[in-house]
């Protein structure tokens, strides 16, 4: 994570997993906290009901290599899966997930040696008493079926702030087809505990594993062998060894079935309704060098798989798993650094920005028993896997404000407003950290002419290239680069040229007012030419005869336009007006209209800008006076190994904690006369949705105490770190590690060159809080603690 001391000192929250259904009744008795700093889940629209979804899976060991999916906005489902008995994804995953919609389920899992605990998850946990039933019963029932553990993991799930669980039986269950009948029931009675506990969007997800018998078999597709499962949980996760006709035929096997099994609103209301997208042909990532048998062999051969599962068409989902492998496979080689990675990556779920860049894909594994080649052209060509899915935004920002720094989770650097005040050249990582990438400018920005006054006539529309630059942002670690060439052409027209990009896929809400901010940053500055740049919205027109109404827009002023360093802030309100007929949603996409004037324009021009942060959250009516956001105080607790439950601490100095409040303006009370009048004293604030502001993390800083003994002023405080979900998923935490160099520049102070180390003298740290709408606060509405 961006922290100015050694980040490997920092380990996952304590009871990220459970080795056994006896280490979960551990937990269940004793006082654990609610991580309070997990966002809650606003699931995404689910767009095409007849098309199929994406899921990813990944195993916890490549934490480092999961984070990029998030900002592709594709997917519905993510699972943390690990090899524990009980896997708890990590806050910072689910923040990622929840940020843009996305379910993340944990996984249970049995394997080899799991017999006994897999029938002690039917039977509950046993008292020590000595107990037995009263009389012997006269008819021969089944095993007895407990909800215990469904409530526990329940409870589990709730308190950590996640929404399910894959459920993975890799073992023989002994007890045969008693014990696999109990645990269809069982998977029932979970998902009645998840929905009431977390909600209706709460998900108990089968992997293909064990059969009606007992036995483990993987079927690689849905049968009568493990239909039964899959009936009673949410959805099926196929293996992924499948031979070519096996997606046809798990398709043609689900439409066979009679709504007494899948369900029907009308006629079986007591049936959760099952659809194709429910499930979830699997697709190993990993390039298959073990043998493992993936259609396509994994990697750039993935789309393979994909192809034969036809999401768009036929409506399977695709359930991808092991996706570490764009860092695993190339990260021992020479010069491999987070660019490159991204490169990697790009190419796989976006395609390539430009037609010369290479992309290997594997050669296709032999043949299964029985398995007919693939016919001509199914997949002859590498097809990027955003192709196969259909685009779903973020949740709209009535719901959670939309924030962007344009941040895959790692970096080099870590800037405010402008100023870097942190170098790692060997990188960081910090998932929680982890925003949209701008979801609708890769492989390569989309340009097209804007305005009405615009004459396109003998001109070609710009080149222009994305990418993402960790050597320069706003807030955060990174910004988006957007690199733009105009052709020379000897027509009149081009002294006038204007454009629109878009950035960022929305959704939308008629009759409700928006704002927005974005702040860029020219890095060309070309003689003779104007740039202007504008912040826009429009309607997302998913094909030519799409056409939605246009949004009333109007520019804002804003206190700090020119906000330093060169870069500059766009604010806008829009709305979409009462007026619109059909859904209350509506999809938009975010981006800049960028206008060119320039006098000579026979000559190519070049440019670029970054674009450092985007935000978009509900507009306050006017009629209700604004509040000012500020920290109300700082609290420090020396480290006390024995009491407290923070990682790490006793090798630290202490915790830092704070809190947020608000205040409002002074208002002018009207005349009141009597106790009849209809006025309010003065106007309330909103009650019907959530106004108090929220941090999204907080930058603290340190600062010694001069000979003196008084402080040096805050100007002079050394950044030291951030917030986030490292500490045991709490808001608003901050561990502060001992014998941190603090130096004024960056670099001297990891180099241990640092003129005072935290720990050996008098320190005062300031907190300076991010709100959930980008805005940094002023030192004026921020608080210190000495120490």
């Amino acid at each position: 994570m961006p922290i100015l001391g050694d980040s490997k000192k920092f380990s996952p929250p304590k009871q990220s997993y459970f080795e056994s259904l006896e280490e979960l009744d551990e937990w269940a008795g004793t006082s654990s906290p609610v991580f309070d700093n997990t966002l809650q889940l606003y699931p995404r629209a689910n767009g095409n009901e007849q098309r199929g979804r994406l899921l990813v899976c990944h195993d916890y060991k490549w934490v480092i290599t999961w984070i990029i999916r998030r900002a592709s906005l594709l997917y519905q489902s993510s699972i943390s899966f690990s090899h524990h008995r009980v896997t708890i994804p990590p806050p910072g995953w689910i923040n990622a997930s929840h940020r843009q919609g996305v379910k993340m389920l944990g996984t249970l899992i049995f394997e080899g040696g799991g017999e006994q605990d897999s029938l002690r998850l039917l039977v509950g946990k046993l008292p020590k008493s000595r107990t037995g039933p009263v009389s012997q019963p006269t008819t021969p029932t089944s095993l007895p079926l407990s909800p215990h553990y469904a409530r526990i993991l329940a409870d589990l799930a709730k308190k950590r702030g996640f929404d399910g669980y894959l459920l993975n039986f890799e073992c023989p269950l002994v007890g045969g087809i008693e014990q696999t009948r109990a645990l269809a029931a069982w998977i029932t009675i979970l998902q009645a505990e998840l929905k009431y506990k977390i909600g209706d969007h709460a998900e108990a997800m089968w992997y293909d594993s064990v059969i009606i018998n007992g036995k483990l078999a993987w079927q690689d597709r849905l049968n009568s062998l493990n239909l039964p499962f899959f009936l009673s949980s949410s959805s099926l996760f196929s293996n992924y060894t499948w031979r070519n006709n096996y997606p046809s035929l798990t398709a043609q096997y689900f439409l066979s079935l009679d709504s007494t099994l899948t369900g029907d609103a009308h006629t079986y209301p007591h049936i959760h309704r099952k659809k194709l997208h429910d499930i979830y042909m699997g697709v190993a990532g990993w390039v298959d060098v073990w043998g493992r048998g993936s259609h396509g062999n994994g990697g750039f051969g993935s789309f393979k798989a994909i192809s034969h599962i036809a999401p768009s068409s036929l409506g399977l989902s695709v359930a991808l798993f092991g996706q570490a492998w764009t860092w695993e496979s190339e990260q021992d080689k020479p010069g491999w650094n987070w660019d490159s990675w991204w490169t990697y990556e790009r190419k796989l779920w976006a395609g390539k920005a430009d037609p010369a860049e290479e992309i290997t894909v594997p050669a296709m594994p032999p043949l299964k028993n029985g398995e007919s080649p693939c016919e001509v052209g199914v997949h002859d060509v590498f097809t990027p896997i955003v192709s196969y899915f259909q685009r779903t935004p973020p949740p709209d920002p009535v719901l959670l404000p939309f924030h962007t720094t344009f941040s895959p989770g790692v970096g080099r650097r870590w800037f405010v407003k402008g100023r870097e005040v942190f170098h790692r050249p060997e990188g960081w990582t910090d998932i929680d950290k982890q925003t949209s990438l701008g979801d609708m400018v890769w492989p390569k920005p989309i340009v097209s002419w804007e305005g009405e006054i615009m004459d396109p006539e003998g001109l070609d529309l710009p080149n222009a290239k994305s990418q993402i630059c960790m050597d320069n942002a706003w807030n955060g670690g990174s910004s988006l680069r957007l690199s733009l060439v105009a052709f020379g052409t000897e027509s009149e027209n081009a002294a006038f040229r204007c454009i629109w990009i878009p950035v960022q896929s929305l959704a939308t809400s008629v009759g409700r007012m928006y704002e927005a901010s974005a702040v860029y940053k020219l890095e060309t500055d070309v003689a003779g030419v104007d740039i202007d740049v504008a912040l826009s919205i429009k309607g997302w027109e998913s094909s030519p005869t799409t056409r939605y109404p246009k949004f009333d827009i109007e520019s804002l002023p804003s206190e700090e336009m020119d906000l330093g360093r060169g870069w500059s802030r766009l604010k806008i309100r829009f709305n979409l007006g009462n007026s619109i007929i059909g859904d209350i949603n509506r999809l938009s996409s975010m981006g800049l209209v960028i206008t060119i004037v320039s006098e000579e324009t026979t000559q190519p021009l070049a440019f670029s800008l970054l674009l450092g942060q985007l935000n978009v959250y509900l507009s306050i009516p006017s009629s209700i006076p604004p509040h000012v956001t500020s920290l109300l105080w700082a609290h420090f607790s020396p480290s006390e190994p024995e009491t407290t439950s923070f990682p790490n601490v006793s090798a630290s100095l202490g915790v830092l904690t704070w809190e947020i409040s608000t205040s409002f303006l002074s208002h002018a009370l009207p005349r009141i006369t009597s106790p009849d009048d209809p006025l309010a004293a003065w106007p309330a604030q909103p009650s019907a949705e959530a106004w108090f502001p929220k941090l999204l993390y907080a930058n603290v800083y340190a600062l010694e105490y001069q000979t003196d003994g008084t402080p040096s002023k805050v100007e002079d405080a050394i950044w030291i770190g951030t917030s986030g979900c490292g500490y045991e998923g709490m808001r608003n935490t901050f561990i502060v590690q001992s014998g941190i160099a603090l130096s004024s520049t960056p670099d001297t102070a990891i180099a241990g060159e640092g003129v005072l180390r935290i720990g050996n003298g008098k320190m005062r740290f300031y907190v300076q809080g991010v709100t959930e709408t980008g805005n940094v606060l002023d030192w004026t509405r921020c608080v210190y603690v000495d120490m």
